[in-house]
């Protein structure tokens, strides 16, 4: 019996130009170093920089792609997002609780007519990582 082929098999996707392929890198570049200053920095999520930083490199670089996946730290995050879009409940406890921490330093910092915006952000976020699977912890 023979087995079966998708289409997608058969059929690879032509390889994307340069140009495209630079613009993916770079912009995933950006995204990791977005993630990675927002692991310091409150209301700055890390989790999806790094989940957009791993989709750019996706379509730009398969060598950056295998780097990112294969990194101790963000791999087994992204390993997860793409079988079934799930987060580390850690991820997930310290995401509301710097996201809390931030929404009130700005509701502290800001005038009165803006300091309620990154909260309300910060709620929508946090209501949407809510409703995600969370993934088994790992050892």
């Amino acid at each position: 019996m023979q087995a079966m082929h998708r289409p997608d098999d058969a059929f690879p996707a032509p390889a994307r130009p340069l140009w495209q392929r630079m613009l993916w890198g770079t912009a995933g570049v950006l995204a990791l170093a977005a993630g990675i200053v927002g692991i310091f920095l409150p209301l700055l999520p890390t989790t999806p920089f790094v989940l957009l930083a791993a989709f750019c490199f996706s379509r730009g670089s398969a060598r950056l792609d295998a780097w990112l996946l294969a990194h101790p730290r963000f791999g087994p995050l992204i390993a997860d997002w793409r079988s079934r879009h799930a987060m580390p409940l850690r991820a997930k406890q310290l995401a509301w609780v710097m996201m809390a921490v931030g929404s009130a330093w700005a509701a502290w910092v800001l005038p009165l007519r803006w300091c309620w915006l990154p909260a309300l952000c910060c709620l929508a976020v946090g209501l949407w990582m809510w409703r995600l699977p969370t993934s088994a912890p790992r050892r």
